[in-house]
C-alpha cells in the first residue's frame, strides 16, 4: 500500500470512528426500585413490561437500590421480575442492598453476576462501582476492591480519549467517605458525565467539575405510577426524559453538553493535620486490598482480621507483615476470635471455620443455612455465635462439633454477643433481643421494643452488661435497660437531643455506660439510676456522627471511633481529648486495645498500630 492510499485509509478510519462516537443512542437509567417494599415489585413489574415496548432503547442501567432490605427472598424476586426485561441490563446495588444485607451482599453479586460493570456502545464507555455502605452504618463507601477493580479495567483499556460516563448508587460527593479516590481516577480519563440514585428526585449536580445527575426512584410515591429516565446521548449533548409507563414521556427536564470535564477548581480533600501535633506514636501501617468490615483479635505474637475479598488472616504483632491468609468463598464481616491457638470465624459463604493461629490452615468447618455475620464471643472453650438463617449456634472450639442450637431468632445476627450471668445476650435485625441459657441453648428471656420497622432493631450495636443490667441503643436514638436476670424493661428514653447511636462502651470503673451521639459528643450514664441520667460527659466534640463501632477502655483511655477514620483518646474521670489521629477518611472498625498500644482498622481496608 504506497503513502497515499495509507493516508487515505488512516483519514476514513477515523471518520468512521468518529461516527461511531457521535451516533446517537438512548438508554434507560431505573434507579431506587426498592422490591420488598409497599409498592416496589408491582412498579418495577410495570416499568419493565413498558421498557419492553418501548422502541430505540439500547440498554437499561440500574443503579442501585434494587431492593428494600438486600433479603435473598427479595433479590430473589427483583431478579425474576427482571429476567423479563428484552433489553440489555446493567446494575450495580445500593446501600439498601448491602448495609441490612443477610447475605452480607454477597448474594447480589451471585444473583446478578457482579457488583461492577464496565463496556463500551457506540464509542462512549460505561463504569459502574459499588457504593455501600456494607453491613455497618456510616457514610457510604466505594469498596477498596472496586478501586483495585477500577485501576484493572483502566490499565486493560489505556486509550484515555475515550468519552467516560460513571455510574455509582451515591453521588460522587462527601456523602461517599471516599468519593475523591473514585474522582481523581475519573479525572485522569475522559470523563463527561456521572449519574446516581440514592436521592429519588432528578437534579443536577457538579461534583469536582464532573456534571453529575441524580435520577428519580421508580417507585410511584404519592402517584399512580413510577416511572424512570430515558437518556439520549447525541454526541455533544445529552438529554434526560422521565418516562411514565403506560402514561407519557415527558419532554426534557435536562439538557447538558457532553465533552471533556475542564478540572479547574481544586476541591477540598479530607485533612489529615492533627497527625502533626498527635501525641500518639504509629508503630507500623498495612494497607489490605479490599474493604475490612470485621475487627481485630490477638494471641500476643499475631493480629487476626478478616476482609470483604473473603479472607482471614494472620499479620505479626511487632512488624504489621502478613503472615498467612486462609480465604472463604463469601465476604468476611466476622472478627476472627482466637482461643488455644484456633481462630473462630463466619463467612458470608454460610460457614463457620476453625482456622489453626500458627499456619492457617483449616482446621474444622461448620455449615449453615444462611450467611455468618455476628461475631462469636468465646467461652469456657465454646464459641457462641449467630447466622443469618434464624440460628443462634454453640461450638465447640476444639473440634467444631455442634453443641446446641437456637432456631427462634427473628431476623438476622450482626453483633457480637455478650456473656454475663450464664447467658448470651444479642440482638437481631428483626427488632429481637434475647438472653440464651449458655449450658443448654433454652431462651431464658425475649424483649422486644415494639417497633415495627426492622432499622430499629437494637441489632449493631455490642450489649453491654453492668450493675446486673443490660444496655443496649438501636437506630431510633433510644436507649434502654434491661434486667439482666429477667428481661424486664427497667427504663427506655430518648434523652432531649442527645441522639444517642449505637456505639457504646463500659467505663473502666464500671459505672457508665459510654454512648457517642450523631452530634459528635460522647456522654456516660449510669449504670445504677433508674432513669437515663447522663452523669458524665467528655469535652469531645466530633462532626455529624454515625458509626456503630464499640467503645472500648483502659484503665486510663477511652478510645472512640468515628465515620471518618479520626481515632480520639479521651481521660475517662475529666473527659479531656488527650490525643487524636486520623487513620484514614473510613469507618473504624472495633479495635484492638493492648498494655500501652491500640491497633485499629478501617473499613478501607488500612491497620494502624499506634503506641500511646
Amino acid at each position: 500500500m504506497n503513502c497515499f492510499k495509507l493516508g487515505v485509509f488512516v483519514v476514513c478510519w477515523f471518520t468512521v470512528l468518529a461516527a461511531i462516537a457521535q451516533t446517537p443512542f438512548k438508554f434507560a437509567q431505573v434507579t431506587d426500585t426498592h422490591v420488598g417494599g409497599a409498592t416496589g415489585a408491582d412498579d418495577l413489574r410495570r416499568t419493565v413490561a413498558d421498557l419492553n415496548n418501548q422502541k430505540g432503547i439500547d440498554f437499561v442501567i440500574l443503579s442501585g437500590d434494587v431492593t428494600e432490605f438486600g433479603s435473598d427472598e427479595e433479590l430473589a424476586l427483583a431478579k425474576q421480575i427482571l429476567d423479563s426485561l428484552r433489553l440489555p441490563l446493567y446494575v450495580i446495588p445500593g446501600n439498601h442492598d448491602s448495609n441490612w444485607s443477610e447475605s452480607g451482599a454477597n448474594s447480589f453479586r451471585k444473583v446478578f453476576g457482579g457488583e461492577t460493570f464496565f463496556f463500551e456502545h457506540k464509542g462512549y464507555q460505561f463504569m459502574g462501582t459499588t457504593s455501600g455502605p456494607n453491613m455497618r452504618m456510616s457514610p457510604g463507601q466505594i469498596p477498596r476492591e472496586n478501586l483495585v477493580w477500577v485501576d484493572s479495567v483502566f490499565k486493560a483499556n489505556p486509550d484515555r480519549s475515550k468519552p467516560l460516563i460513571s455510574i455509582n448508587h451515591y453521588p460522587l460527593d462527601s456523602s461517599l467517605n471516599n468519593w475523591f479516590e473514585l474522582v481523581d481516577r475519573l479525572q485522569q480519563r475522559n470523563v463527561q458525565l456521572a449519574l446516581c440514585g440514592h436521592g429519588h428526585i432528578n437534579k443536577l449536580y457538579s461534583w469536582d467539575d464532573i456534571p453529575g445527575v441524580m435520577a428519580r426512584s421508580n417507585l410511584r410515591a404519592k402517584d399512580e405510577v413510577g416511572g424512570y429516565n430515558i437518556v439520549t446521548v447525541t454526541g455533544d449533548s445529552v438529554f434526560f426524559q422521565v418516562r411514565k409507563p403506560d402514561v407519557v414521556t415527558e419532554d426534557y427536564w435536562l439538557k447538558l453538553p457532553l465533552q471533556r470535564a475542564d478540572f479547574k477548581s481544586n476541591y477540598p480533600r479530607p485533612s489529615y493535620t492533627v497527625n502533626k501535633t498527635t501525641k500518639a506514636k504509629v508503630i507500623w501501617e498495612y494497607q489490605d486490598h479490599g474493604d475490612i468490615g470485621a475487627g481485630i483479635s490477638s494471641d500476643g505474637q499475631r493480629l487476626f482480621t478478616a476482609n470483604t475479598v473473603g479472607e482471614v488472616y494472620a499479620i505479626d504483632l511487632s512488624t504489621g507483615k502478613r503472615i498467612w491468609s486462609f480465604k472463604t468463598d463469601g465476604k468476611v464481616y466476622s472478627t476472627p476470635e482466637v482461643y488455644k491457638g484456633i481462630v473462630v470465624v463466619g463467612s458470608s459463604d454460610r460457614h463457620v471455620y476453625g482456622i489453626d493461629a500458627k499456619t492457617g490452615h483449616n482446621k474444622w468447618k461448620l455449615e449453615t443455612g444462611k450467611a455468618v455475620l455476628g461475631t462469636a464471643v468465646l467461652e469456657g472453650g465454646n464459641a457462641f455465635i449467630g447466622g443469618s438463617d434464624g440460628v443462634f449456634r454453640c461450638i465447640r472450639i476444639a473440634d467444631g462439633t455442634l453443641l446446641w442450637t437456637f432456631d427462634e431468632v427473628k431476623g438476622y445476627v450482626s453483633t457480637k454477643p455478650a456473656i454475663a450471668d450464664g447467658k448470651v445476650i444479642f440482638g437481631s435485625w428483626q427488632n429481637g433481643f434475647y438472653a440464651l441459657d449458655a449450658k443448654t441453648g433454652r431462651k431464658v428471656w425475649e424483649w422486644n421494643s415494639g417497633a415495627t420497622n426492622r432499622m430499629f432493631s437494637a441489632a449493631a450495636c455490642y450489649p453491654v452488661v453492668a450493675n446486673s443490667r443490660v444496655f443496649i441503643v438501636a437506630p431510633d436514638r433510644f436507649m434502654t435497660a434491661l434486667d439482666l436476670k429477667t428481661g424486664e424493661q427497667l427504663w427506655r428514653e430518648k434523652k432531649g437531643n442527645l441522639k444517642v447511636r449505637e456505639s457504646m462502651g463500659l467505663s473502666p470503673d464500671r459505672k457508665f455506660v459510654y454512648a457517642k451521639t450523631m452530634d459528635g459528643e460522647l456522654i456516660g450514664v449510669s449504670v445504677s439510676k433508674d432513669s437515663m441520667s447522663v452523669d458524665w460527659k467528655s469535652k469531645l466534640q466530633l462532626p455529624y456522627e454515625l458509626t456503630p463501632t464499640a467503645i472500648y477502655s483502659s484503665k486510663d483511655v477511652i478510645f472512640v471511633p468515628s465515620h471518618s477514620g479520626l481515632l480520639s483518646a479521651v481521660e475517662p474521670k475529666t473527659g479531656e481529648v488527650l490525643w487524636q489521629y486520623k487513620i484514614s477518611n473510613g469507618m473504624i472498625n472495633p479495635p484492638l486495645v493492648l498494655k500501652d498500644k491500640i491497633v485499629a482498622s478501617t473499613m478501607d481496608g488500612k491497620i494502624v498500630m499506634l503506641k500511646y
